[in-house]
């Protein structure tokens, strides 16, 4: 690898640079506790539309175990993958706006064409999946919004994904620190989801859609958001895109039935009779589910919250045919951001609409979650699972633990500081960030200071007394 890296590196002072590199590309790895990942593109350019071919090896020598770049000088480390992937970029406004890329990959079984078939690898201890993203903390200095997230919400929900701290080179310049993560799709060791029929119980699962951007939109909501005092904000409109299955390859019939599923569960949820045990909005969502979803976006209160990149899916009416939610995209949660006044620890994200509207956003929040927060008895049930939380992982002492390790985990071979060196930006305005730290740990220290008083703010609200 070594020999390779020395070869591309010359080319490279010849060739036009592409690929957005990083402000300073000199930065030197030796060694450090975190995975190694070097992608080889060969100077191609990555586009955020259209897949290229690339290599990819992992080197991993295990958790406590350090990992050398210099191959040649430290043979027999361990290659966790090794292989033909496609690459592009991935995202929206961390793709758009920030200046460090978070990519899209597909593990293949021979090198890319249009014809290559996927291949189904482990990476890093997650199970076995051929589709995959490095996620690029940048916006988020902490690096560790995206992780704290599925931390809350892992033992709850019934999937959330994973992801592993890495160090990137692509091409042989060193990238800085990348999450190596999960996305939220189909597949045995995530949404194990089954291949929806055309007739009978068999067309109404399972599927995997989002409340998203309007640039590829499958289907349009027959309800317009509305405002904190309930007035309809007609000139909003809320989109759904179908993921799974692809909705090129979904039949009529299918379209036409989730179609008839989603305006059904909205019309029910607007209804005067919405909150019947019988036949109101329980017989259409997995309750528990959204309060979940819920508790996790106000813990954060995420700008994003229910309107972007908010997956829910179903499966099959004889298996359970309500819709149920994951948790995504949280990098902007936990005071990160300015806008809409998100990095305030005393209002709730789902009553966001009206400040959101100010600045003239274009996507807002579903109407939904303002009809269930309206409901005595859903309000009675996320009271009670907050309470639970609180007693359990969302314990503020093991809330600061995790983030002391994944700082530690950053910091104690130098992959913050390399990163740093990358991308410096310490000091500095990124949008949208609202704090902004002179250093780690810093940023850390605010990121905790925020946390507790969200925390302490929501315990308020919802009741619940900590036992001393």
């Amino acid at each position: 690898m070594t020999a390779i890296l020395v070869l591309v590196l010359a080319a490279a002072c010849t060739r036009p640079v592409v690929n957005y590199p990083p402000n300073n590309t000199r930065v030197e790895l030796t060694s450090t506790n975190l995975p190694i990942v070097w992608i080889e593109v060969d100077h191609q350019e990555i586009s955020r539309d259209n897949r290229i071919g690339a290599r990819m090896k992992v080197i991993h020598n295990g958790d406590g175990a350090l990992n050398y770049a210099d191959t040649t000088a430290h043979p027999g480390q361990c290659v966790d993958y090794e292989g033909p992937i496609s690459i592009r970029y991935r995202g929206n406004s961390s793709y758009n706006v920030a200046s460090k890329k978070p990519y899209s990959l597909r593990t293949l079984q021979q090198p890319y064409k249009k014809s290559s078939k996927k291949k189904k690898v482990k990476i890093l201890g997650m199970g076995k999946d051929d589709d995959w993203a490095l996620l690029a903390p940048y916006s988020d200095k902490s690096m560790m919004r995206d992780l704290l997230a599925f931390e809350v919400s892992r033992p709850w929900m019934e999937y959330t994904p994973q992801g592993r701290y890495c160090e990137l080179f692509l091409d042989g310049t060193y990238y800085g620190v990348f999450i190596l993560c999960e996305v939220v799709s189909q597949g045995k060791h995530r949404l194990d989801l089954q291949k929806p029929g055309i007739s009978g119980d068999d067309i109404t699962g399972d599927y995997l859609m989002e409340v998203d951007y309007d640039d590829d939109v499958n289907h349009m909501s027959r309800f317009h958001p509305i405002g904190n005092d309930g007035r309809t904000l007609q000139d909003k409109f809320v989109h759904f895109q179908y993921k799974y299955p692809d909705y090129d390859k979904l039949e009529q019939s299918q379209v036409n039935y989730i179609n008839r599923r989603i305006d059904e569960m909205e019309r029910v949820l607007a209804s005067p009779q919405y909150a019947d045990p019988h036949t109101g909005y329980s017989k259409y969502i997995d309750v528990m589910s959204f309060i979940d979803y819920q508790i996790a976006m106000e813990l954060g209160h995420n700008i994003d919250a229910y309107r972007k990149s908010a997956k829910f899916y179903k499966r099959r009416d004889r298996v359970d045919g309500r819709f149920k939610m994951v948790v995504w995209d949280n990098d902007l949660a936990y005071g990160n951001c300015k806008l809409a006044q998100s990095w305030r620890t005393d209002t709730w994200a789902y009553l966001n609409n009206d400040t959101l509207q100010a600045r003239n956003e274009q996507f807002l929040v579903p109407f939904w979650w303002s009809r269930l927060n309206s409901d005595e008895a859903y309000v009675a049930q996320l009271k009670a699972r907050w309470a639970q939380y609180r007693t359990t992982n969302l314990r503020e002492e093991r809330l600061m633990a995790v983030i002391d390790s994944l700082a530690t985990v950053l910091t104690c071979h130098g992959a913050m500081q390399r990163d740093s060196q990358a991308w410096p930006h310490w000091g500095e305005y990124v949008w949208p960030i609202y704090y902004i730290a002179s250093d780690f740990d810093d940023e850390v220290s605010y990121l905790k200071r925020w946390i507790r008083d969200r925390i302490a703010w929501m315990d308020a609200q919802l009741g619940f007394r900590e036992a001393h």
